[in-house]
């Protein structure tokens, strides 16, 4: 397993890294204060740093924000023969905080990251203080012909394209310069073959991996905030209907005129709301 060292300074991508277990994990971390954990989605070429990057800067300002490449994803390293699940990737946060010597964070998860959100705070419900759920997934839907999109990618400038208009809903901060980022983070390295054997076909067995029961998800004692675009092609608004009844303390806010994007494409009202909830006392 080669170091990250060796490729510092060549993108902004790369920040932190240790070791957790038998994998390196690449992370970013910025600011003092209450912890905030950010889990990106899983989206190709995705990183903490592209998913994030957007409201780190400011949200940094109030709180520590640490924001890993997930296992599988990004910078970070495994075994290529490792296992990649629900299980093994709460594993891996679980090491890194403890790694960090952090007692408790609040979890921000986005689609895929929020099924790992709901999963941390189910198995690990002391660490977490509050959650906050954007366009996430965690319980058992439809494949939408948006997901299987996002999960069926096959590298191309213009399939990166497309995969951007399924995401957001305004096509206008879709640039040439943006797509040619987001291709060429998927083809680096061996970033599309680790991708392709997460999400293999049949792709409803992804969202059933990632799925929490009903009853589980029930019992979750922690304060939530549920985000969702009203026009997410990606992720049901459906979903964040059924958490916000299944969670006893949960709020949902809804995002009108929204995809996929809401850290992107409304990333001052997100980083806004988000601080208001996670850092108020209540």
């Amino acid at each position: 397993m080669s170091s990250l060292n060796t490729q510092l300074q060549q993108s902004p991508e790369i920040a932190n890294s240790i070791q957790v277990d038998d994998c390196i994990i690449n992370y970013h971390d910025q600011g003092k204060g209450d912890v905030i954990l950010l889990i990106h989605g899983s989206g190709p070429g995705v990183t903490g740093w592209a998913n994030w990057r957007g409201i780190i800067p400011e949200l940094s300002k109030q709180a520590r924000v640490i924001a890993p490449d997930m296992l599988g994803f990004g910078y970070s390293q495994c075994p290529k023969n490792k296992k990649l699940d629900r299980a093994a990737w709460v594993d891996s946060l679980v090491g890194l905080i403890n790694a960090l010597n952090i007692e408790r964070v609040s979890i921000v998860g986005n689609s895929f990251g929020g099924a790992i959100a709901l999963a941390f705070a189910k198995t690990h419900p002391d660490k977490v203080n509050k959650l906050v759920l954007m366009g996430a997934a965690g319980l058992s839907f439809e494949l939408t012909a948006g997901l299987d999109k996002v999960w069926g990618y096959q590298p191309s400038v213009e399939a990166m394209r497309g995969l951007m208009e399924v995401f957001a809903y305004d096509h206008s901060i879709i640039t040439d310069d943006l797509v040619r980022m987001r291709y060429e983070a998927s083809i680096r390295d061996d970033v599309q073959t680790r991708f392709e054997q997460l999400f293999p076909e049949p792709r409803q067995a992804g969202i059933e991996m990632l799925a929490l029961k009903e009853d589980e998800i029930r019992s979750l004692p922690h304060q939530t905030l549920i985000i969702h675009g009203r026009d997410d092609l990606v992720i049901p608004l459906e979903v964040s209907e059924r958490l916000v009844r299944l969670i006893r303390k949960s709020q949902l806010h809804v995002f009108g005129e929204c995809g996929h994007w809401v850290q992107i494409e409304k990333a001052k009202e997100f980083t806004q709301l988000l601080a208001d909830f996670v850092l108020t006392d209540k």
